[in-house]
């Protein structure tokens, strides 16, 4: 009796090349956003993926010269992302964000004569208000890595002090998972009690930092990082940590994908679910303002350019302007 082999399922195929056109304009645009704007690393990686997702999108659907690119078709491809692709609201916001730049710039660089996002609309309806993390919820994901179980014949750094440091640091500051990587050591001031952060468009900002990240910090400093540094007895490479001031197993800097996985790691310890980083950023800033503090002063230790960004939190938390009202209304 012979067997029926399975049919096997053909690979999809590849995906089209660009046309030279999209190619070169794809290349010179990211040049642009790295030189003359003086964009972040990671914000450069994410226009090009977004732009590409587009090009690859037209050609797809039979276009390729921008000059025949309508608003219907930029319309398009945001829909088929949500149906097809199934992408979150705020991704395909950020979509609509990077087209608009990207046409923008082509209609500067004499490329297209018309820009067809000019009448793309942001559609509020996809405005996801950010999730927040309460106080008590806060305090026990910070003090989770002291719960990790540790071998105490263990001759390996103590790392849950750099979770801990890296935790405090995040909800204390409101930082983003790349800036408390980035972060140097040389940009911590215990004296002052601040720390120098380095934001989007590598601008910078002091914001200040409570007592128990500083303590966090200073432990991490004097009984974790030295060991990680020194490479676990190994003979280091000297720019192995290359100054920063969160470093890995390895002795090497902390990436992004770590903060984001150390993160979910001790959610998961505290029992609180799944949470990523812009959480502890979220609800740094919502139980400032829920405490009193002014808009613009988040704003700037958030390193928002614009105040409308940091408005958002206003409707995240409303006890406290029911509050105000009841109080000072003459008509509660």
């Amino acid at each position: 009796m012979s067997l029926a082999l399975p049919t096997p399922t053909p690979a999809p195929p590849p995906p089209a090349p660009f046309s030279a056109q999209f190619e070169r304009a794809t290349k010179q645009f990211t040049a642009f956003c790295r030189i003359e704007c003086g964009l972040a690393k990671n914000s450069i990686e994410a226009y090009d993926r977004d732009i590409r997702d587009l090009l690859t999108d037209f050609i797809a659907h039979g276009i390729t010269d921008f000059e025949k690119v309508t608003g219907r078709d930029l319309s398009l491809h945001l829909a088929r992302l949500r149906t097809e692709r199934h992408m979150e609201s705020s991704s395909v916001v950020r979509h609509l964000a990077t087209i608009r730049v990207f046409f923008r710039w082509l209609e500067s660089t004499g490329l297209i004569r018309e820009n067809p996002s000019g009448d793309l609309d942001r559609p509020t309806q996809w405005k996801k208000l950010p999730g927040v993390l309460s106080p008590r919820q806060m305090r026990l994901l910070v003090e989770a890595p002291k719960h990790v179980k540790v071998d105490p014949e263990s001759k390996a750094p103590p790392l849950q002090l750099r979770d801990r440091a890296m935790l405090e640091l995040m909800y204390a500051c409101g930082l983003r998972a790349s800036e408390v990587a980035d972060l140097r050591t040389k940009d911590f001031h215990p004296t002052l009690s601040v720390v120098t952060v380095t934001g989007k468009g590598n601008k910078q900002r002091l914001v200040p930092v409570g007592g128990p990240a500083r303590d966090a910090v200073r432990e991490y400093l004097d009984a974790c990082r030295p060991r990680l540094a020194a490479g676990a007895g190994k003979k280091p490479r000297p720019d192995a940590s290359e100054g920063r001031l969160l470093l890995s197993r390895s002795g090497k800097p902390l990436e992004r994908v770590a903060v984001w996985q150390l993160v979910k790691k001790n959610a998961k310890v505290a029992g609180i679910g799944n949470v990523h980083p812009h959480q502890l950023r979220h609800s740094f800033a919502t139980h400032l303002l829920s405490g009193g503090a002014d808009l613009r002063v988040v704003q700037e230790l958030l390193g928002h350019a614009d105040i409308a960004t940091t408005q958002i939190y206003t409707h995240v938390d409303s006890t406290r302007f029911r509050e105000i009202q009841k109080k000072y209304h003459p008509r509660p």
